[in-house]
């Protein structure tokens, strides 16, 4: 994640081939730029956002998010980076849930839970694609059908996504999806944010619109209540550095993997975030309509992985922010629902808007 100049350059969006899957299917690469020179680059596998330059204060382009250089190593070592999550992002709890009187019985792959869809997610199927040039900024639109039965889950699910690099330098992600059996859905983006484009993310300083978390057993399943935040670790509401209490963080002792009630959220667009990084002036908002936010600080990369040119990627190198409903919402009634039944829409967008100061 070195950063680099890059030269602002005219609105486009084209594409490439990015190599083939082990069963040969092949995969492409998008670049999309914005009229400001911001750059997105999305692998057709797994909907993966792949790089992300964004200026800093000086105007400065650098990649913004954690990745790898070659299709091969997320075929085979990705911990998650930039890609779609889904059916249902985040964990279901032993791996089943009850709809309808009936059970169901998923993949499970995070101990006895299903965490991300299970063992071949929406992260690991290659996504039909096209090209579109919107009045906002150039686009792609990624589309797959998940079939009844995929990973345990119910229902043929046709999921339709649109990244669009805008011209108030915004990447803007749009969800929808229809079924013909009702079924759960929790759609997120996992990508590992690292503004100063370098380094820990320690110094990045985090304001969070939410004053509640949801807590969460031994096995990081939610109790089923939402606590206050206030006064702990877990309190974002007043800006700080993301280091600042990390050792005290509760229920997880290698950092924040927490979900956040935003306030205000679930109806309409709302900002959930902000992040500034002090020394390259890079800022990044995080706008919603989704109920919550689920902070990640990368505690599971182990040093074992190595990134874009060979970079280590050790814990909280990198932070997420993934807009979502509650974990394991289908096994709690009290929290919004994921419920999509057929005749319905699933509907959802988030914006990350860029800037520096």
């Amino acid at each position: 994640m070195m950063g680099g100049s890059l030269t602002a350059m005219s609105q486009s969006v084209s594409k490439a081939a990015y190599g083939k899957t082990q069963d040969g299917e092949a995969v492409d690469l998008y670049t999309l730029t914005n009229a400001h020179g911001l750059v997105c680059r999305v692998a057709t596998y797994g909907a993966i956002i792949t790089e992300l330059h964004a200026p800093d204060r000086a105007g400065r382009m650098g990649d913004v998010v954690m990745g790898f250089d070659s299709l091969g190593q997320y075929l085979t070592e990705n911990p998650y980076f930039g890609c779609v999550c889904g059916r249902v992002a985040n964990r279901i709890a032993r791996g089943r849930f009850t709809l309808e009187g009936k059970t169901y019985h998923l993949a499970t792959n995070n101990g006895p839970n299903t965490l991300h869809g299970g063992l071949r997610g929406f992260d690991k199927v290659v996504w039909r694609a096209a090209t579109a040039e919107t009045v906002d900024g150039p686009s792609i639109v990624l589309t797959h059908l998940s079939p009844d039965g995929d990973e345990g889950f119910p229902g043929n699910l046709s999921v339709r996504m649109a990244y669009t690099l805008t011209g108030a330098n915004e990447l803007r992600i749009e969800y929808r999806a229809t079924t013909d059996r009702t079924t759960p859905v929790n759609l997120t983006n996992h990508s590992y944010f690292n503004l100063a484009c370098r380094g820990d993310v320690k110094g990045h300083v985090l304001e969070l619109n939410a004053s509640r978390y949801t807590p969460l057993d031994p096995g990081q399943i939610p109790t089923g209540i939402a606590a206050e935040a206030a006064g702990g670790p877990l309190d974002f509401t007043i800006a700080k550095a993301i280091g600042r209490d990390i050792a005290r963080v509760p229920d997880n002792p290698k950092g924040y993997d927490h979900n956040f009630v935003i306030n205000g959220g679930g109806r309409s667009m709302v900002l959930a975030a902000r992040v500034h990084e002090p020394d390259s002036g890079r800022t990044m908002e995080v706008l919603t309509d989704e109920p919550a936010v689920q902070l990640y600080t990368g505690n599971n990369l182990d040093g074992k992985l190595k990134g874009k040119k060979g970079v280590v990627c050790r814990p909280h190198d990198a932070f997420c922010l993934e807009t979502q409903h509650y974990p394991d919402s289908v096994n709690h009634p009290s929290f919004p629902s994921t419920i999509l039944r057929p005749g319905e829409e699933f509907r959802s967008t988030t914006l990350y808007r860029f800037g520096a100061r």
